[in-house]
């Protein structure tokens, strides 16, 4: 697999379109960051990591366990995810240059120096670094 990222928000998005509960991603420190960042804003209800067996396979793999957030009637809360940044084409913007995403309904999530943060965070701290992701 050549983006993970892009692995991580398929499923979200796949989820989401399909009203699933929760959804299964292998886990890594950049992903686990992103849930978190979903979560604190507001995307998604939680996550956890477990560790499971997958069939045929003989030792334990850690996977990011997303339960997803739905409004009162069913109604999505993530209306959309896009990756931005990949890997044949990087975007990077400067902490003053980061754009709203949705006319400031949704977040921008930027890897900087500092760490993950939303873009709004980046500009209030003053940094820019590679966009990954919008979402609304």
């Amino acid at each position: 697999m050549t983006d993970p990222i892009a692995d991580m928000l398929t499923r979200l998005r796949n989820a989401v379109q399909a009203k699933r509960a929760r959804v299964d991603i292998p886990a890594s420190r950049l992903k686990l960051e992103i849930a978190k960042i979903l979560q604190d804003e507001g995307y998604i209800q939680g996550f956890t990591v477990v560790e499971e067996v997958p069939e045929g396979a003989r030792t334990a793999q850690k996977v990011v366990r997303i339960a997803l957030k739905y409004g009162p009637r069913g109604e999505r809360v993530i209306t959309g995810i896009e990756r931005v940044s990949r890997p044949g084409r990087r975007v990077y913007f400067g902490h003053d240059e980061v754009p709203p995403v949705l006319a400031g309904l949704g977040i921008s999530i930027l890897t900087t120096s500092r760490g993950l943060m939303t873009g709004r965070q980046a500009s209030r701290s003053g940094v820019g670094g590679e966009v990954l992701c919008n979402v609304w």
